[in-house]
């Protein structure tokens, strides 16, 4: 433990959820070895480091490498020794390594496995996963029912939804009583390639859901190493970003640096949410956005890039092969 940590990063309220949330959240996907080998000590060790760069807020799902990012997650927050009140965990039901079920019965079962594979007697948040690869109307009609009486069980605190099309979300939350999703979680769609999601936060804010944006780095695009080979992205997004990504490192500058601080302006934005698996990780996306207050975003090259993704911009994919 450093005997002097740096400034914590900036909490953000959640919607109407009471809840105050670190600007940036780890995301837990990669704790389940989805991008590489992962050890139980580089897993503690990463969000060890998270809690004393002042992130409180972790999110994961049974999904991410078949409930091993949970169990990594639960046994690197039990080691943590950090009290429970004092951090924020979201976790997801309805997408699982064997496909969909949004069922009633499956995601009332699924909060009690997730619930013992991460150690915890609660989360704070469960929201249903991918929802544009299930019916919506069912999501509406018995999934998001179903959570409301796991809420009164005490195993959750809160109820979100996730997906790429923004569309789903006005679906859903057009038909169920108000106040019944407190989140909503959208991811690529609040970053340099494409900042769609930004049309849409004054209706989400007039729900009262709070918003947290994921995959700031585009799934890999916005960085310098670029996408995996399964991204789904057109040939001419990747091309492009690759572009940008080149002329950033012409410049001595990180596009990845670039795409977190561009993804942290926009303060309707609760949290952040981007993949973490190592110490240098954390550090590198708490020193984004501690930078980002005290010297503010490097507007000369985020011009430069934005004229070279132009083209592209907006640009997205077919939803339904994505790994979100």
């Amino acid at each position: 433990m450093a005997a002097s940590p740096p400034a914590n990063i900036e909490l953000r309220p959640l919607g109407s959820t009471g809840l105050k949330v670190s600007c940036v959240g780890f995301g837990a996907s990669p704790l389940g070895r989805v991008f590489g080998p992962v050890s139980e000590d580089e897993a503690v060790a990463s969000v060890r480091e998270a809690f004393r760069l002042g992130i409180n807020f972790f999110d994961t799902s049974p999904y991410y490498g078949g409930t091993l990012s949970e169990k990594m997650l639960g046994l690197a927050l039990k080691a943590s020794g950090v009290p429970r009140d004092q951090y924020v965990v979201s976790t997801k039901c309805g997408r699982y390594k064997e496909g969909f079920d949004f069922s009633a019965e499956r995601v009332t079962r699924s909060i009690d496995e997730s619930l013992e594979r991460l150690q915890l007697d609660y989360v704070d948040i469960l929201q249903c996963h991918d929802i544009e690869f299930g019916s919506l109307d069912q999501i509406v009609n018995e999934t998001i029912p179903a959570l409301l009486k796991l809420k009164e069980t005490g195993k959750i605190r809160f109820i979100g939804i996730t997906g790429l099309p923004l569309g789903i979300f006005t679906y859903v939350l057009d038909r169920v009583p108000p106040r019944s999703v407190d989140v909503v979680l959208s991811y690529c769609r609040f970053s340099i390639n494409d900042n769609t999601l930004e049309d849409l936060l004054p209706y989400l804010k007039s729900k009262g859901v709070g918003i947290i944006s994921a995959s700031p780095l585009a799934m890999g695009l916005l960085t310098e190493s670029g996408p995996p080979e399964w991204h789904p992205a057109p040939p001419e997004l990747k091309s492009a970003c690759q572009d940008a990504a080149a002329f950033c490192q012409k410049k001595g500058k990180y596009i990845s640096k670039l795409a977190m601080q561009y993804s942290l302006t926009n303060k309707d934005i609760s949290s952040v949410l981007v993949g973490m698996n190592s110490v240098k990780q954390v550090e590198d996306n708490v020193t984004a956005a501690t930078e980002l207050v005290s010297a503010g975003m490097d507007q000369e090259t985020l011009s430069e890039v934005e004229a070279i993704l132009k083209p592209v911009k907006n640009l997205t994919w077919p939803s339904g092969i994505q790994q979100s």
